[in-house]
Formats: structure tokens, C-alpha cells, sequence
């Protein structure tokens, strides 16, 4: 059984002020769990129920993390989700360094994505294109909130995530920074390159005017019916989808 102090750290661990304080975050559900243990995260340690280990206890890679088995109650006490799933790991937050350089490649910008679910979905499908790196403005989502985290599907373990002032980072990359906008170029017509950064804007504002002023390509996904606007990771999914190729 867990102590009282241990659950407490750990629901905790649910708010951005105590991942903050201690560098630690929370993950759940087997499939996110073990793409995290199967990088180069590291863990502070994993909490589990007899029937994970059960189907794990061969398995000589996880042998020298840190495992404690609980039972289905303590997991009920320290999980975010409605229904937990077998296994919990508190990581520790990662602090990549900046890239020396982001020439050659593309790259997302994230001005002011705010919705979890959305920001996770983007860090997957960056993973999904080969994107690196994420470039997020101070007032985006933290990439660590449990919410963020489950949504990534594990994609958070191979993508870096930097929170940078877009307004002075972006001038200093030196290569073209391409604002997704309703009234640009259209993606499908624009010239191609082989490098760039993606600036992806906030769900409901789009991307500031400060932000906006220093993208060079301004690209628009063409409407054919009448939907008012797509979803951010949507969004992202189309653009990275035709430049990435």
C-alpha cells in the first residue's frame, strides 16, 4: 500500500506549479508508459498492478527501473483517468537543449494552443511527419499535463519541446517561418521547400499580429464547404502532410 505522503506527491503531479517545482510528470496506460520506457526519459519510478508485472516479469529491460506493485485501489487513488489502466510512471521532465540549428528540416512553431488534447495530438502527428522539434510560445500548454501526455500516445518520448518568445527566437532560426492562416497562399499551390518553420495559431485567435508579421509564406488549407475553421492538430496533420514529403 502506497503511504499517504507518496499519493499525495503524486496527485500533485497533476498541476503545472508541482511538475514545475519537483521536474517530474505523470504517465498512464501501458502503451504510453512502455514507449517512455523504451527511451531515454528518465524515470523516477513506476507503479503497477500484479497483472501488468505478471506479463512483464520476463522482461529483462525493465529490470532495473524502479517498480512497485500496488493494488487496483492505491492505482484508483493516484491515476488521472475515469478508468486506470495497470501501470503509472512518474518521469522526469526532459530539458533538451536548443538545436544549434534547424536548417534543412521543418519544424512547428505553436502560438498560444491552449487545449490539451490539442497540443498532444500535435506532438503525435509531428512524430508521425519526423518533426524534431516544437517551438512553443510561453502561453502554450504545458506539454506535461496529464492530459497533453496521454494524448501524445507516447509520441512526447521522441519529439523535443521548447518553450522559446517566438517573437525573438523565430528572427534568429534564419530560415522561412510559414504562418497557417484563413486568408494565405493556398497549400497546394505554393512553392516547395525543403525547409521551414510551421506556425501553428491558437484555436480560437489564430496567431498574433507580432508572430504573424514574421512569417515570409502564408499558407491557407482551400475551404470547399462551409465549416468555419479546423481544428488546430488538423490543421497541422494537412500542412505537415503536403510539405513534408
Amino acid at each position: 500500500m502506497l503511504s499517504r505522503n507518496t499519493v499525495k506527491y503524486i496527485q500533485s503531479l497533476s498541476h503545472k506549479k508541482f511538475r514545475n517545482s519537483s521536474g517530474s510528470f505523470i504517465a498512464e496506460t501501458p502503451k504510453v508508459v512502455e514507449e517512455f520506457l523504451r527511451s531515454s526519459l528518465k524515470v523516477e519510478h513506476v507503479y503497477t498492478t500484479e497483472q501488468w508485472t505478471g506479463l512483464h516479469n520476463t522482461n529483462k529491460e525493465l529490470s532495473h527501473f524502479p517498480i512497485t506493485v500496488i493494488p487496483q485501489s492505491d492505482l484508483e487513488k493516484i491515476s488521472q483517468l475515469k478508468t486506470p489502466h495497470d501501470i503509472l510512471a512518474v518521469m522526469k521532465i526532459p530539458e533538451p537543449p536548443l538545436p544549434k540549428t534547424v536548417k534543412g528540416r521543418f519544424s512547428l512553431a505553436l502560438d498560444g494552443v491552449q487545449d490539451p488534447g490539442n497540443l498532444g495530438t500535435i506532438i503525435r502527428i509531428a512524430d508521425w511527419f519526423g518533426i524534431e522539434n516544437i517551438f512553443c510560445g510561453r502561453d502554450t500548454a504545458d506539454a506535461y499535463n496529464p492530459k497533453v501526455v496521454q494524448a501524445t500516445m507516447g509520441s512526447l518520448a521522441h519529439v523535443n519541446v521548447h518553450y522559446v518568445d517566438l517573437e525573438t527566437f523565430l528572427p534568429g532560426t534564419g530560415i522561412e517561418v510559414i504562418a497557417t492562416v484563413l486568408d494565405g497562399e493556398s497549400l497546394y499551390e505554393t512553392t516547395k521547400s525543403k525547409e521551414g518553420i510551421v506556425v501553428i495559431g491558437n484555436e480560437s485567435a489564430g496567431i498574433r499580429e507580432p508572430v504573424l508579421k514574421l512569417a515570409k509564406k502564408r499558407l491557407t488549407i482551400p475551404r470547399i464547404g462551409k465549416a468555419e475553421s479546423l481544428n488546430a492538430g488538423v490543421a497541422a496533420a494537412i500542412v505537415l502532410s503536403h510539405l513534408v514529403r
